[in-house]
């Protein structure tokens, strides 16, 4: 069960912060109910929030996530730790201002405020990709706030024009609206001409970030304003802000993922106290292609932190 609890982010945008329990009976890399979204519970302030005295770990998604694609970590992390996921700014169930500010500022001072807001600090961050590089930003910007921090499958070097290019292309691919679930699951998971081969993972990824509209399936999120949050890190290199993270910082990798080995273990070269693991069998999306390989590979760094 997921409880919603909002979170006051940068410039006033409301927030959805999601808090996990109750450990998954079976080991499903996804939610199997139709809808995309965590299980709610009735929403409360972050005054009301639980978790005793448990370390607490605030999980970032990527671009054009949600928070309920964590589920199965986060309700695996429960049992030792008080886990919250964020539904990031145009994202999930948070606002999607228009005019809002897209800016890595933005993404980092909104989880800034969740770890304030919800108590949570010092606190162990798990970033996906983009929530990757908002997480070490926030560890570089506040080491009073995060005690460990795991970056999951994000390049710190430029991706450069051609890569924003790529992205806006693909989004014009898109053949929304889609008709039902099963055609979003078919197109991402084997239709989409940017896949190299079949992902089922990567089908029902994208069937949590979709919504029923009165002519069919479409995104939770505007694509413009994704293509407005990444434009705002992909032209610039990362190292510096990764070389400022002081604490423990574990680097995971899939090895058909995006981020290369070498530059994963130069990361882990440049990091102050950095570490190395990979994932086989799991692509871009290592938590969710391969999630009891991802709990495997993250354990024992989660356990040389010990508690707060």
């Amino acid at each position: 069960m997921a409880r919603r609890i909002d979170v006051t982010g940068a410039g006033g945008v409301r927030l959805a912060a999601w808090e996990f329990g109750d450990p998954p009976k079976t080991d499903r890399a996804h939610d199997p109910s139709p809808s995309p979204a965590p299980a709610p519970a009735p929403s409360s302030s972050p005054s009301a929030s639980g978790g005793g005295d448990l370390p607490g770990v605030l999980l970032l998604h990527g671009l054009m996530g949600r928070a309920s694609h964590w589920a199965p970590t986060a309700r695996w992390l429960s049992a030792r730790h008080r886990a919250v996921a964020l539904d990031q700014r145009g994202h999930g169930r948070s606002d999607k201002p228009p005019r809002a500010s897209y800016t890595r500022d933005a993404y980092v001072e909104d989880a800034e405020a969740a770890l304030e807001q919800l108590g949570l600090g010092p606190a162990v961050l798990i970033g996906h990709a983009m929530g990757a590089l908002t997480a070490w930003q926030l560890a570089a910007k506040r080491p009073d706030l995060v005690r460990g921090l795991i970056i999951c499958d994000m390049r710190a070097s430029a991706l450069g024009a051609a890569s924003q290019h790529t992205w806006t292309e693909w989004f014009r691919a898109w053949p929304v609206p889609f008709a039902t679930l099963a055609d979003v699951r078919k197109w991402f998971g084997e239709d989409d001409p940017w896949v190299e081969r079949p992902n089922r993972a990567r089908g029902e990824f994208y069937a949590e970030v979709m919504a029923e509209s009165p002519d069919g399936w479409r995104p939770v999120f505007e694509p413009e304003q994704m293509l407005r949050s990444r434009e705002t890190w992909v032209y610039d290199a990362h190292w510096e802000e990764l070389a400022q993270v002081r604490c423990p910082t574990l680097v995971v990798r899939g090895l058909d993922g995006e981020l290369g080995r070498a530059e994963a273990q130069e990361m882990v070269r440049v990091l102050p106290n950095g570490q190395y693991a990979e994932v086989a069998d799991a692509g871009h999306l290592v938590h969710y292609d391969q999630p009891e390989a991802w709990r495997t590979a993250i354990e024992p760094f989660l356990t040389t932190l010990g508690p707060t």
